[in-house]
């Protein structure tokens, strides 16, 4: 049987100025552990520390420009394109822009703070 998930959970995010993250499925909302779907809303000029997650982490960028810093150099993503990172790859995300930008994330397993592995 289908199950309604009514409303999500806000979650706290790393980085600054504070971006909102709303997780609809994942350990918090649902305790699922083999994804997580969160809605990304991020203010221009944000910035996280890097980090090496264990998971794989797809983003659809619904408006503005995610910018994704990997150890190859630097790949702005735009409103209609994705991005993949895998599990293990070093990166740091970003909003540069004056806009922002929206998104959304989905990590295979499921997004967790023991498994990101974030730069001190």
């Amino acid at each position: 049987m289908p199950k309604l998930i009514a409303q999500p959970t806000r979650v706290v995010a790393d980085g600054e100025p504070p971006k909102l993250i709303d997780e609809y499925v994942g350990r918090v909302n649902t305790h699922a552990t083999a994804v997580s779907i969160a809605h990304m809303r991020s203010p221009a000029g944000w910035r996280e520390r890097g980090q090496r997650p264990e998971f794989d982490e797809y983003s659809l960028v619904l408006r503005g420009t995610l910018r994704v810093e990997h150890d190859g150099g630097i790949l702005d993503v735009g409103a209609g394109q994705a991005v993949l990172v895998r599990g293990g790859e070093h990166v740091r995300y970003s909003t540069p822009g004056d806009e922002g930008a929206e998104y959304i994330a989905v990590c295979l397993p499921a997004f967790s703070p023991d498994t990101v592995h974030r730069d001190p």
